[in-house]
């Protein structure tokens, strides 16, 4: 079984710089549904308990955005949901901000805006872009850049560790996985999460480079999911990009990067030299 997905995104203390208070490894203060961005997978619509037969939407799948209604014929099908049905946003935490850089209420908001627009040029373009109101994004200098990955690595290492302390009950990693990590969590060697300057990062992922390239192929596989082709979209990659964009302001460019061929999407080979992971050490079998 794949890691419950509800993304681990525990910006800890080392790995991102951000303005909130820094929770331990492993904690997640924007836990992020994987549901609530992806465009292409189908989500039951929650209807009273009645018999399919006299309600057919009970068993008709919608992509977000749509709802099941029945047409004269008692024949379910799915069309766009008028954003005034959605559920009032709580608070700011549950605004997203659009690539058209407009701010929703919720996903929910954005998603039957979107369906409002299937088939136009504008809603082709209109992706979710990151968690919370819209705002000033600063730019990313080439520096800034360069230091990404150090903090990304040495984060996605400390994600993996941290599931393993805590999979008690053997449902977080799989039985491949957890071997895996095993021989990470016991290797003397392993630099422990904390505080870490940038050249302390950089000269760790020198001594210890096997100790991350697990890493960062269970993250690619922790994504790739809708489909399961070895490619990366822009949808696949929103549950990751989401919340770290408002915090991390290289996030947007660091993926961009990330696709060398500009194909619009991210191959495994591109994500793997990303991370300055070796082409030779690129393993599929790696992707659990």
């Amino acid at each position: 079984m794949r890691v419950c997905i509800v993304f681990l995104l525990c910006l800890a203390g080392q790995v991102f710089t951000a303005s909130i208070a820094q929770p331990e490894v492993g904690a997640n203060p924007v836990q992020v549904e994987i549901g609530d961005f992806d465009e292409a997978i189908d989500v039951v619509e929650e209807e009273e308990e009645e018999d399919i037969a006299e309600n057919p939407c009970l068993n008709h799948h919608c992509k977000k955005g749509k709802v099941c209604e029945v047409d004269e014929e008692n024949t379910p099908m799915c069309v766009c949901q008028d954003p005034t049905t959605c559920p009032a946003a709580v608070g700011e935490f549950e605004h997203v901000c659009a690539t058209d850089n407009t701010t929703y209420d919720s996903s929910c908001h954005f998603f039957a805006q979107k369906c409002s627009l299937e088939g136009t040029k504008k809603g082709h373009k209109l992706h979710l872009d990151y968690i919370g109101p819209c705002k000033l994004i600063e730019a990313c200098m080439d520096a800034e850049l360069n230091e990404f990955p150090l903090r990304m690595r040495d984060w996605l290492k400390n994600v993996l560790v941290t599931l393993y302390e805590r999979d008690e009950e053997n449902n977080l990693l799989t039985e491949k996985q957890t071997l895996r990590v095993k021989k990470i969590y016991e290797n003397e060697k392993r630099l422990q999460a904390g505080e870490h300057s940038l050249d302390l990062l950089a000269h760790d992922f020198e001594k210890n480079y096997n100790m991350y390239i697990f890493p960062v192929h269970w993250q690619f596989g922790q994504l790739d999911q809708h489909p399961i082709d070895g490619f990366l979209s822009h949808t696949e990659l929103a549950p990751l990009r989401a919340p770290l964009i408002p915090m991390e302001h290289c996030t947007t460019r660091f993926f961009e990067q990330c696709d060398a061929d500009n194909d619009n999407y991210i191959a495994l080979e591109e994500w793997a030299n990303c991370f300055s992971i070796k082409e030779q050490d690129v393993n599929k079998d790696l992707v659990i």
